[in-house]
């Protein structure tokens, strides 16, 4: 998209390659999008895979990711702070600012 008005949401495998991308106007329907298609799939829980977000990483989509058994949920922007606590607590492996080959990791769970 060249506006810059949809997000994205994708499921990498354990190697990282892309093996399911969907778009939404809103980032939280992306995931929801993902996550869906793996329900329909039978591939729920997503063990070994991490969910890749446009955005910021919110509480919700942490939960999102945890609820689905993803192991890690990575954001192209910064993470909340209850995002962070949750992602903790639920042993979620949790990180931001994922873009030009780096990212910062703020739960290494």
């Amino acid at each position: 998209d060249t506006t810059g008005a949809v997000h994205a949401a994708g499921v990498l495998d354990p190697d990282g390659a892309v093996v399911l991308a969907r778009e939404d106007v809103g980032r939280h329907n992306a995931v929801d999008k993902v996550v869906g298609r793996l329900v329909l799939d039978r591939q729920v829980p997503a063990t070994g895979r991490a969910v890749v977000v446009s955005g910021r990483a919110s509480f919700e989509l942490v939960h999102k990711a945890w609820a689905a058994g993803f192991r890690a949920l990575v954001a192209v922007s910064a993470p909340t702070a209850l995002a962070v606590a949750t992602a903790e607590r639920a042993g979620l492996q949790l990180a931001g600012f994922a873009r030009d080959g780096s990212l910062e990791i703020y739960v290494d769970a």
